[in-house]
Order: structure tokens, then sequence, then C-alpha cells
């Protein structure tokens, strides 16, 4: 298997654990607070990261790069927070929908904090995108919700966080990264959960534990499938977990699919598979390019 079929491969099971991660969580919200829910996620979170730290070892913490992860897990814990809100208060296609916005971001990030050139026409699928944001959002009508606002906002907030973890993926290994944003998360997420504390009870212990089990493998193979590919080009793969969480929506929670929601979605997902298309153009150019790729004397 290829460097980059491993990547993809290692996305798309990283999907597959972040939606069924969401409906532990619409499950769990049905009685606990968000702050709570990612209290738990993270806590049982670091459970599940725990065999990484006996496999490598205490020498899997050492690391030069520690405000850069407090950096990064500030920002990640406010776009959890954001992100759970809506996923317990919005339909889950919807919630999902708008998630899938997260590609647009990044490749603005990527420009602001990696210097990537962005050329014309992917600037014009960005936009494209951005219209399909509107779609769903459909702001000035009564199917606007200021809770769709709050779920662009985790949208935003998780494209920053993709070109962190590729900055931190130079010199960290993903086992570091996942451990360390785990072991940071509990704290962070703690102070916000006591103020509206009640312990779970019953089942709801099996959602949330669900919720920072599948969340914590989610991570491990994100990190390691950024490590090996490009953001742009592995973010659209998450479009698997649209059909995922509608179904499970429908299944669970009686939501049917709103026309609006599935067109924008629709647009986004075209768009950003326009992004993946051009990434993949761009690296193929270089590596042919590149001095190690050119023919030797003789050949």
């Amino acid at each position: 298997m290829t460097t980059h079929a491993r990547a993809a491969t290692l996305m798309l099971c990283s999907t597959m654990f972040f939606a069924l991660m969401a409906v532990a969580i619409r499950l769990a919200s049905e009685t606990l607070h968000t702050f709570e829910i990612a209290f738990f996620r993270n806590f049982f979170g670091v459970i599940a990261a725990l065999p990484l730290l006996v496999h490598h070892g205490p020498g899997l913490l050492k690391t030069t790069r520690l405000k850069q992860y407090f950096v990064r897990c500030v920002i990640g814990i406010l776009s959890m927070f954001c992100g759970f809100w809506a996923i317990g208060n919005l339909p889950l296609a919807q919630a999902v929908s708008l998630s899938y916005s997260t590609p647009l971001f990044v490749t603005i990030a990527a420009v602001w904090f990696l210097h990537e050139q962005v050329r014309a026409r992917r600037w014009a699928a960005v936009v494209l995108g951005f219209i399909g944001v509107l779609i769903i959002v459909r702001p000035g009508t009564a199917g606007f919700t200021t809770g769709s606002l709050v779920a662009l906002s985790a949208a935003v907030l998780s494209g920053i966080v993709s070109i962190q973890i590729k900055q931190l993926s130079a010199t960290e290994p993903a086992d570091r990264i996942v451990l360390w944003t785990t072991m940071l998360w509990v704290p962070m997420s703690l102070g916000p959960a006591l103020f509206v504390w009640e312990w779970p009870q019953g089942i709801t212990w099996l959602w949330v534990a669900a919720a920072g089990t599948l969340g914590t493998l989610g991570h491990m193979l994100w990190t390691r499938a950024l490590k090996l590919g490009d953001v742009s080009a592995l973010t659209p793969i998450s479009f698997m977990q649209l059909p995922v969480v509608a179904l499970l929506g429908y299944w669970l929670f009686a939501e049917a699919v709103d026309r609006w929601t599935v067109v924008g979605a629709v647009v986004i997902f075209a768009a950003n598979a326009y992004i993946a298309h051009r990434e993949a153009q761009l690296a193929r150019r270089e590596a042919s390019a590149s001095p190690s790729a050119a023919a030797k004397p003789g050949e």
C-alpha cells in the first residue's frame, strides 16, 4: 500500500470513529451538559491513550514544544465545546454538514500560517464552499438559527487546529501529539464542567465512555493520517461521515434530513473535492520537478 493510500485509509477509519462518537455525544446530551460531556470524553480518552505511554515509555512525553501544545489544546477545547453543543442541539446531519466547512478554513489558515500559495481556482473553490455553507445556514430566513453559527465556530477553530497538528507533526511523533493533547484537555475541560456538574446516571456512563474511547481512537488515526498526507487532500474524506450520521439520526432520533442541508453539503463537498484534486496535482508536479525525480545521465 502506498503512503497516500495508507493516509486515506487511516483518515477514513478515523472518520467512522468520529461519526460513532457524534452519536454517543448526542445520546449523552439528553441528560448531561456539553461541558460535562467534553470532560468525560477527555477523561476516558486519556485512559484509552495510556497504552501509548506503556508501549513507548515515559520518554514519549519528552518535548521542547509544550507551549505549542498548550496553544493547540486551548483552541481545540473551544472547538470541542462548540462542536459538542452543535451535535447535542442541532439535527445530526446539519451539525456534521457544517463541520465539513473545516477544509475551507484549513485552506485559508494554510495561507496564513504555512504561507502556502493558493491560486485563483482554489480560491474559487473556497468561495463555492462558502456558498454551500450559506445554503445550509440560510441567514435571513426562518430556517436560520444561532446554533448554526456555533457549529461554524467549531469548524473555524478545527481548521486552525489542523494546521497546528501539521506543524507539530514536523518534529513530534503522532503518539506524543495524541497523548499530550488528551492529557492537557482533561484539566482544561474540568473547570467549566464543575460549574454544571451532575453525575451521569445509568447508560449515560456508556455513552460518555464510548465518546472518549472513540474520540481518542479517531484522533490517533487522524493524527497519523495528517503526518503521512496533505491536510487539504485528506480532509474531504471526512464527508463519509454524513451518510453514517444521517442514517443513525433517522434511526435513533427520527431526524429527517433537510433538503437544504443535503444541497449545501453537496456544494461544500464539490468545493473540497476540487481543492483536494488541485493539491494532488501540485504535489505530483513538485515531485516530478525535484532533483531526485530527474533522470540520471545515461538513463
